[in-house]
């Protein structure tokens, strides 16, 4: 008698399978591809055109095993694994196909391994020496491809390119922007750019990193050193809040490299440019080398000891004549923690609470209500697993390249992702929905979002919004923001740069507050650099090291704009680094006494700190001296020094520990950074962040006057700090022009302007004479004219600016 069908109990499909290769017996998930079972279990497979961050190509066929039952060899990198699977990698068979596949990879490839900047570090000649032959039967002429040059960057020898194309898939799949394709067929085929365009994604550098072979190098480094005499040396890149984990590569003291080191939670195995190539500036000769006073007009080197005695007189002076709350200090957010802690710590031991970092911010109305420091709110990997996304004020592709690597993932899973910007900024990735116009408006339309959420949640619509946004109505786009968030389950709102340093960014994190909350979402910031560090370490005005009370004081706005008799510069240049750099120039000439702690010597083009500073010291960057940085969500990576110092150059922490000792404070006896991480005392786990209040100070709204527009002060991707500012290569890319004012042709048109015109910008701290570039991304309003410049000092920061045909 037969079963009753329905009786029978189908047994459950496992998700593994069990496989066998060189006789070893491994388990696998079901449809893993075979090379990836084989690296997790350390069983090597050659490979070139395979990379685990790509989509499988198998057009190298390098990785050709042997697979029992198989008519042929198969490509490990495109064969799923199943039940039963019998693989030999070693085989006759398999090292036949692999050798022949050798054979024809080096029939057109050059001996050129002697020259090649590849060399020592090629996959091609590594595996050549396993599978090549010392005879090659090929007697025909070996085909030559035309290099082009595809920007300052990287460099071609397209000859050697052997059509792994790692470089086109990445453009197309991590970038977003594909930049490389490939031309022709067979041994024809060129790997080139589009209409041979240059390479200008912010991105680039890792198709050097990408490419087995030597058609794809450093332009910057080429020539200059070989990888075996190199000495590695695991740091973390200060230019932004994701901090990149990478390795510095150095040669007798001098750093020749940068490459990126993997960490998966934090930059994967990517680098932006700006972290791979900023590194020139460091060998550059505008370095400052030993210490230097000014005596009347005139700047004389000296020695350490005498360069603090005259300090500690200047501070003295004006302490005695004027009393602490007249000295202050500023900080770059490309600091470390250590040297952010001590900063603040000297300036208090003295008395003040004037210390700050926050150069590009301008409402500081929510101080009080910050949590403990601006926290992205989740870990950075998540950010790749996002259903929705709301972007304020926020440009990610420039400005933290990393994080918006991560967003281009979620999109294309499917997330819906939003924005809110001043400017219709270039994404990688398709939004589901945007609002472009100005600082007033971004504000507005934030409300209606929040306005429409509290409709749909049928929530309360606090009180201090009823008051400020009293006449504000969701529009058609406010709504399907509000609706696709509310039905979102994992979802972020992010502020970026721009929102950080918008006239009312108080308003802007308090409507942020209330989006998040209703439809479930983490509110996070995107700081400047280390700034999560800094405010761990206590180096705003309001706050101690770990949130700790303290005497507050000035903010970096307030000390600029009522300015002090004495101030402590740690690495910035002022009027390039303060969002208000007419401010910054007016403060530091009203000072009686300026001390910088510089990396550079401060250059008459850049700065007038010839002028108004009366002490240059020598500062260790990043790559001369042990430190800690903290990224936004809150992870502290410590580093170690690279390289030593350059010549009478110190680091930061070792500049204000002596500077402390010689002023007579107790409490800055440390021998190193340890000790000064164990006197901060910071929590090992970072706590959750606290949300914002739903109130909004009373500030005044910035409207400009009948015939005037707002400028829009944004920071580009190479001006964002010292280091960056004298790169030479990355000074040389698209990324960027000269200064410029730009508009909408609407825009322009309506003030009888055309393209290509000088124009004059004129506000009340000063004017600039620019060139118009028409583009369409300004909305209508609006001129952007960037900061950062030498050029664009005088006239501020965003704020009502009159635009006229220059005389």
């Amino acid at each position: 008698m037969s079963a009753n069908p329905k009786d029978i109990k189908t047994p459950p499909v496992s998700d593994t399978v069990t496989i066998e290769v060189d006789g070893r017996r491994l388990q696998a998930r079901k449809g893993q591809m075979l090379i990836e079972v084989t690296d997790a279990s350390g069983i090597y497979i050659p490979r070139f055109c395979y990379h685990n961050k790509l989509s499988i190509a198998a057009n190298c066929r390098m990785c050709l095993v042997d697979v029992e039952k198989a008519p042929k060899p198969l490509p490990a990198c495109a064969t799923p694994v199943a039940e039963g699977m019998v693989v030999r990698t070693r085989s006759d068979r398999a090292r036949t196909a692999q050798k022949s596949t050798m054979e024809f990879l080096l029939i057109n490839h050059p001996l050129d391994c002697p020259v090649c900047d590849q060399g020592g570090e090629c996959e091609l000649q590594d595996l050549a020496l396993g599978y090549g032959k010392d005879v090659s039967r090929y007697a025909e002429a070996k085909r030559i491809v035309k290099d082009r040059d595809i920007g300052p960057l990287i460099s071609t020898d397209m000859t050697r390119c052997i059509h792994c194309t790692r470089c086109v898939r990445f453009g197309q799949e991590v970038a977003g922007v594909m930049e490389f394709g490939g031309l022709g067929r067979g041994e024809h085929m060129e790997i080139r750019t589009f209409l041979d365009r240059s390479v200008d994604s912010e991105l680039s550098g890792n198709v050097i990193d990408l490419c087995p072979v030597g058609a794809l190098t450093s332009k910057p480094f080429r020539y200059t050193a070989r990888p075996w005499e190199l000495e590695d040396h695991a740091s973390i890149s200060p230019h932004d809040c994701v901090g990149a984990n990478i390795n510095v590569q150095a040669r007798r003291g001098t750093v020749m490299r940068v490459l990126p080191r993997d960490n998966e939670a934090v930059n994967e195995c990517w680098l932006a440019d700006r972290d791979r190539f900023s590194y020139e500036a460091l060998k550059g000769e505008d370095r400052l080398r030993v210490p230097m006073i000014r005596r009347g007009a005139e700047w004389e080197e000296t020695d350490w000891a005498t360069a603090f005695e005259f300090t500690v007189a200047g501070f003295k002076k004006v302490l005695e004549e004027h009393g602490p709350e007249s000295l202050g200090a500023l900080a770059s957010p490309i600091s470390t923690l250590e040297e952010f802690y001590l900063l603040q710590k000297l300036m208090r031991a003295l008395g003040s609470g004037n210390v700050d970092h926050r150069l590009r911010q301008t409402d500081f109305s929510d101080d009080a209500a910050a949590p403990l420091f601006p926290s992205l709110g989740r870990p950075i990997a998540e950010l790749e697993n996002l259903d929705g996304a709301l972007l304020i004020g926020a440009n990610p592709r420039k400005d933290q390249p990393l994080i918006n690597l991560r967003l281009r993932k979620s999109a294309l899973k499917g997330a819906r992702v939003f924005a809110i910007n001043p400017v219709d900024y270039d994404f990688s990735y398709r939004l589901a929905g945007k609002l472009i116009s100005g600082p007033a408006q971004m504000v507005r339309a934030l409300a209606g979002v929040a306005r429409a959420l509290s409709v749909l949640k049928k929530a309360e619509w606090p009180a201090a919004f009823a008051k400020n946004f009293r006449d504000v109505k969701p529009g058609v786009s406010e709504q399907a923001m509000a609706e696709a968030l509310q039905q979102s389950s994992r979802a972020s709102v992010l502020l970026g740069s721009f929102a950080l340093s918008h006239p009312q960014a108080a308003a802007l994190r308090s409507l942020a507050q209330y989006v998040a909350d209703l439809c479930g979402a983490k509110l996070g910031q995107l700081p400047d650099a280390n700034g999560a560090g800094a405010w761990l370490a206590g180096c705003v005005p309001h706050r101690g090291a770990a949130g700790k009370t303290v005497t507050t004081g000035h903010t970096a706005r307030g000390m600029l704009h009522a300015p002090l008799k004495a101030c402590l510069l740690l690495g910035l240049e002022p009027e390039l680094d303060c969002l208000d750099g007419a401010a910054a120039a007016a403060a530091m000439r009203a000072a009686e006494f300026v001390v910088m702690l510089t990396t550079f010597k401060p250059s008459p083009y850049r700065t007038s700190a010839v002028e108004y500073a009366d002490v240059w010291m020598p500062l260790a960057p990043f790559t001369e001296t042990d430190g800690t940085f903290v990224n936004a969500e809150g992870r502290c990576q410590e580093f170690v020094t690279a390289v030593s110092p350059l010549a009478e150059a110190r680091p930061g922490w070792k500049i204000l520990r002596m500077l402390g000792h010689h002023l007579g404070l107790s409490g800055f006896e440390q021998d190193g950074v340890d000790d000064v991480r164990r006197e901060m005392n910071l929590p090992d786990a970072m706590p959750a962040a606290s949300a914002f209040p739903y109130s909004i100070a009373a500030t005044e709204e910035t409207v400009p006057a009948a015939g005037q527009l707002m400028r829009l002060a944004e920071v580009p991707i190479y001006a964002l700090d010292p280091i960056v500012r004298r790169a030479p290569a990355l000074q040389k890319t698209a990324d960027n022009p000269p200064p410029a004012a730009r508009m909408n042709a609407a825009q322009a048109d309506k003030l009888g302007l055309a393209a290509g015109a000088n124009v004059k910008l004129v506000t009340p701290q000063g004017a600039a004479s620019l060139e118009l570039v028409v583009d369409d991304r300004v909305p209508d309003g609006c001129v952007l004219a960037p900061s950062g410049y030498p050029e664009t000092v005088t006239i501020g920061a965003h704020g009502p600016v009159t635009v006229r045909a220059a005389s």
